[in-house]
């Protein structure tokens, strides 16, 4: 690979986000976007993407996606608010949720190992399934939490005009992202994944238990996807089973930007959160700017075809 493609690999995510900055920095309202409490209130819209990229990034770095995980959102919520309603602990509410999110997980994982079938048919199919449980679980409602209940306070922007302190989601994120980062790069489990999305059929003839390695990509990524949705019933004070629609896409935007490859065998954890990064500035400077939510799609849309078409370009001068 000749340096460009390599700088571009490695620091491509860097460059993108200090361009963002760049650009809003030369616009009139760059004294609001760059404030202590709109930093925050950036870092606080980061979080749901950026727990769900940590996820998605193992799933596509194996060579896969999963279309649910805005479904898995949804549900996990609903299921978090009726616990705490029902007088559930937070703990054991947490980990009934991150139950949930594996076993869904579990579920897409094992079909699409199992079955050797198409990971964008199965989790489609299982997106609407989760969706659908979704709204009968909260009987088509939104179910509000209890507002005394320490979940609620785990998104709370304590001071809100200033940067400190951050929420404790923006911590928990960091601390996953760590955690993910070694998982990928200093375990033999790390180095599978990649292995089966660069050439699936030679990590098999390789040894590598490629059925074993596609379930627990799955399993991880959906106890992830159920943290996801704590942290967005934290944020809403309720359980919502029409949020997050279209989420997904703005998850697999935030790894693709991040330098993960939609072929498999590439990225990084650091890449796809400084793409969450991107995707959260992005949305709040354009609101900051007064521009329409129609203008924000259009520039995202268009980000995410760059983003691709880079990494196109990249494989294809790191061929030669």
């Amino acid at each position: 690979m000749s340096r460009f493609p390599r700088f571009l690999k490695t620091g491509g995510p860097f460059l993108g986000l200090l361009l963002v900055c760049a650009l809003f920095a030369l616009t009139e309202e760059r004294e609001f976007i760059f404030t202590g409490g709109n930093l925050k209130n950036i870092l606080t819209q980061t979080v749901i993407v950026a727990m769900g990229a940590l996820g998605m990034t193992l799933i596509i770095i194996g060579g896969g996606i999963d279309l649910s995980v805005g479904s898995v959102v949804a549900f996990c919520g609903v299921l978090g608010a009726k616990l705490l309603v029902a007088g559930w602990s937070p703990i054991a509410t947490m980990l009934v949720l991150a139950a949930a999110g594996c076993g869904i997980g579990l579920v897409n994982g094992a079909i699409v190992a199992g079955f050797r079938m198409m990971p964008f048919i199965v989790t489609l199919g299982m997106m609407g399934i989760v969706r659908g449980a979704a709204k009968w679980l909260g009987n088509n409602q939104t179910v509000n939490a209890p507002p005394d209940s320490p979940v609620g306070q785990l998104m709370a922007r304590v001071n809100p005009g200033e940067f400190w302190p951050l929420p404790w989601g923006v911590w928990i994120v960091l601390g996953l992202a760590v955690v993910m980062a070694v998982l990928l790069r200093r375990t033999v489990f790390g180095r599978h994944v990649f292995a089966i999305g660069a050439n699936e059929t030679a990590a098999r003839y390789s040894g590598v238990r490629v059925a074993q390695v596609k379930l627990a990509t799955y399993a991880i990524a959906g106890l992830l996807f159920g943290f996801a949705g704590l942290l967005q019933m934290s944020r809403l004070t309720q359980g919502d089973p029409t949020v997050a629609i279209g989420l997904e896409l703005d998850i697999i935007a935030a790894v693709v930007i991040g330098g993960a490859s939609l072929n498999g065998g590439a990225g990084s954890i650091l890449g796809s959160m400084i793409g969450a990064l991107i995707m959260a500035l992005l949305r709040n400077g354009t609101n900051q700017l007064g521009w329409q939510t129609f203008t924000q799609e259009i520039i995202i849309g268009v980000v995410i075809v760059l983003a691709v078409g880079l990494d196109r370009w990249r494989q294809a001068r790191g061929g030669k």
